[in-house]
């Protein structure tokens, strides 16, 4: 995810970034430019049209379908800010629940059993690099894999499995062994149950999220919407604006196909993208802050 200062924004208008729009879309726009000229060229010059009544009905439909269009892009970034708002408020509950349970370890277990704690201090950060790689497909290269001090703990765990599973798994073994030694009562038990939870349904929000794109058929009719806007724009303007039609018609095209890629790049939180929700430097203030707590 990119840093940024908002209160500076005056600097950021003549910056350009790998993640603008703007570079995504020049190959675009310069065809929408060589088309708007052509047809200018035709009209104006070659056919040296002046009686324009035959089209003077489509700024007419411009005008209305302009605000359909508008519409339709503020409920698409909407729905696409929503997607990402809500990946970010589960990745916040995670850091919460993640210091929440080793809050309350710390609290229950004494000082001097160093080996629960040491398992629990691996455990739960451990547990959102899983889902960041899990969220985002990558190989793990987790280092639980070649952990020889918890190898009897770790064992179990398989690469090619549902990896976030494993670990919410193992971690309710572990409290369930200090329960029936004694480390812990029942009421302990039910006491660290929610944070325990919490961690599965985290990652079923996420990949509720990951796995549910917007629906195919209301992309395609956005795209299809903007393409037809855009490519009738010059036979309406054409007459009253003459080759300036040119850079205003590269100007709407940039407007209105720029909603249409933000919204694209930030529906999916988890994509990878410059813009995406920053997993990975989450889940290292989480391991820093578990580190912290069950020293």
């Amino acid at each position: 995810m990119i840093s940024y200062d908002p209160k500076i924004w005056f600097t950021y208008i003549f910056r350009f970034h790998k993640a603008d729009t703007f570079r995504k879309l020049g190959p675009l726009i310069l065809g929408i430019c060589v088309y708007s000229a052509l047809v200018a060229y035709l009209e104006l010059s070659y056919w040296k049209l002046t009686d324009h009544s035959y089209v003077k009905g489509i700024p007419v439909m411009h005008s209305l379908l302009g605000f359909a269009i508008s519409m339709l892009l503020v409920f698409r970034t909407n729905t696409a800010y929503d997607r990402w708002w809500e990946g970010r408020k589960m990745w916040g509950s995670l850091v919460n629940n993640s210091r929440n349970l080793a809050l309350k370890l710390n609290a229950i277990l004494p000082a001097m059993d160093k080996g629960q704690r040491s398992v629990f201090k691996k455990l739960i950060p451990a547990y959102a690099d899983a889902l960041h790689t899990h969220l985002h497909r990558k190989e793990t290269g987790l280092a639980l894999f070649d952990d020889e001090e918890h190898k009897h703990v770790f064992n179990e765990l398989d690469k090619t499995k549902h990896l976030p599973n494993q670990l919410a798994g193992i971690m309710l073994k572990q409290t369930q062994e200090m329960y029936r030694d004694k480390k812990i009562s029942g009421e302990e038990l039910l006491y660290l149950n929610h944070e325990l939870q919490s961690f599965t349904d985290i990652c079923g929000a996420c990949e509720r999220i990951k796995n549910t794109p917007i629906p195919y058929s209301y992309s395609v009719f956005i795209k299809r919407f903007i393409f037809v806007y855009v490519m009738t724009l010059p036979f309406g303007f054409v007459f009253t604006l003459g080759y300036l039609v040119v850079p205003v018609v590269a100007f709407i095209t940039y407007v209105l196909a720029s909603l249409e890629l933000i919204a694209e790049e930030i529906e999916d939180p988890f994509g990878g993208d410059a813009n995406d929700v920053p997993t990975e430097k989450i889940a290292a203030t989480i391991r820093k802050n578990i580190e912290e707590i069950l020293y």
